[in-house]
């Protein structure tokens, strides 16, 4: 790794944690929900200003940060996406969220934090560095996604990237370890809305009408024989409806209801035979009682696929700079989408889990809970991490 070891930059992550605390405790009072990240935009080109590290705007509310290195070599990219949740925050803690109704309870605030201490150890070392290291600040994770419209304006480009790492924190890792995952690690996501309609009639003469809230009540219990009969058992899908809404007054047959929810599968034939199915089971349940149902998708993020070569790369880099015992190999996929995804679709990719959890100063709530807080100490690991990957997938690709 030219002059730069796994110890100068676990030394140097260790030195910076004060600050890295500092700045994510100032993301964390100040959450900004998707696509309007502009407090944290400003944050984050200051603290870019201050490293002396150029960059352009991506995306809105989104930021392209460049070090160049000394030498002509890969492009390596590390990205941190930027926006809060909707969320009340629980717990009045120091650093407590000043913005009611708004949290980053998913950890994007350590994610930034992350990304900026791993460009300030590798801005550090830029004079030892054989390529490029580009560094991805990314909108609206949470909401529209704002990883395809930074693709979409050519930040793969100029220069071209070759590999791309991202992180995550999670509560059900120790503080001081991390996950990897091999291939296939998150699922793919499609909005779903049923319209069923029946006819009007009075609650006590239901021969009169077509109930809809009936119709509605049997296609839901039929859809989920979807999944239970026609998925190979072998492969995994998700359909939930989350939400019903239909009927004018307690004695009125309602004559239209609206059902919302969630597909989340692994495979693109899977997604496609799930979403068949249930065009055809909804129409014609409906038909069936006497209604109807129109079905409409809305088509989310792509599943998450890592790149096993760069998986490797990470997990050697976690068992050297924190021990074997400290890398857990995740074995299953998760259902959760992640709009990294874009990213590893396009250039090869790894994303991998930053452990948060500390039961001694109550840090287990998962994300997306009012109560979700990390431990600390986990910001030097992840930069760390990002910082060695880089460094790490530089050097064995400086003769290419």
């Amino acid at each position: 790794m030219s002059q730069v070891g796994k110890e100068q930059v676990w030394q140097q992550a260790q030195e910076i944690l004060p600050w890295l605390i500092e700045v994510r405790r100032d993301f964390h009072q100040y959450p900004e929900i998707g696509l309007e990240e502009f407090r944290t935009q400003e944050q984050v080109m200051r603290y870019l200003d201050e490293m002396g590290i150029p960059y352009t705007k991506s995306a809105g509310t989104g930021i392209v940060g460049l070090i160049q290195g000394a030498r002509p070599g890969a492009t390596v990219a590390l990205r941190g996406d930027m926006d809060a949740l909707p969320i009340l925050e629980a717990e009045d803690r120091e650093y407590r969220s000043k913005i009611p109704g708004k949290m980053h309870a998913c950890g994007h605030d350590a994610h930034m934090t992350c990304l900026l201490g791993a460009a300030r150890i590798l801005n550090h070392y830029k004079a030892e560095l054989a390529g490029n290291v580009k560094l991805f600040f990314q909108p609206a994770e949470e909401t529209v996604g704002g990883a395809l419209p930074m693709i979409k304006e050519g930040v793969l480009e100029n220069p071209k990237v070759d590999a791309v790492f991202g992180l995550h924190v999670s509560s059900e890792i120790p503080a001081g370890h991390i996950g990897v995952k091999y291939g296939q690690m998150n699922a793919s996501s499609d909005d779903l809305s049923i319209i069923v309609r029946g006819e009007n009639g009075h609650g006590a003469y239901p021969h009169s009408g077509r109930d809809a809230i009936v119709i509605a009540a049997h296609v839901i219990t039929a859809l989920q024989t979807i999944v239970s009969r026609n998925v190979d058992p072998r492969r995994a899908a998700v359909i939930t409806i989350g939400m019903i809404s239909g009927g004018t007054a307690n004695n009125i047959l309602a004559q239209e209801v609206k059902l919302t929810g969630t597909i989340r599968t692994l495979e693109p034939s899977v997604r496609e035979q799930v979403k068949e199915r249930i065009q055809e089971v909804a129409a014609l349940t409906a038909r069936a009682l006497g209604g109807e149902a129109e079905v409409t998708y809305e088509e989310g993020y792509t599943s998450l696929i890592n790149n096993d070569a760069l998986v490797d790369l990470v997990k050697r880099n976690g068992e050297e700079l924190l021990g074997e015992q400290h890398v857990r190999i995740n074995e299953l996929p998760n259902m959760g989408v992640e709009d990294f995804a874009y990213f590893a679709e396009n250039v090869p990719g790894a994303f991998f889990h930053l452990g948060v959890r500390n039961e001694e100063t109550g840090c287990v709530y998962p994300v997306h809970h009012p109560n979700f807080d990390l431990d600390e100490r986990s910001l030097a690991v992840g930069a760390a991490m990002q910082a060695l990957n880089t460094l790490v997938y530089l050097k064995e690709n400086e003769q290419r």
